[in-house]
């Protein structure tokens, strides 16, 4: 499943920035590492699968979070 890096709105409304998908080095699953554009601009982490799944607004099935403006990848992969 590819993400891309960039602006995301959360189904309640905040922003965040995606920088881009890392692998736990326990479980080997994908997260999606992203900050907050608000409050104290938290670093976060999340299940790529939950990050890219939806979820039901008065009826509406909408994404969980949707892309408003792609950006540049900031890291590299070799």
């Amino acid at each position: 499943m590819q993400l891309q890096p960039g602006l995301y709105r959360h189904y309640k409304g905040p922003q965040y920035r995606v920088f881009g998908v890392a692998r736990h080095s326990e479980t080997e699953e994908d997260v999606v590492v992203y900050q907050a554009l608000y409050g104290e601009f938290g670093l976060w982490v999340r299940p790529l699968e939950m990050f890219c799944s939806t979820v039901e607004v008065d009826g509406e099935t909408v994404p969980r979070f949707a892309l408003i403006e792609a950006e540049p990848a900031r890291f590299a992969k070799e």
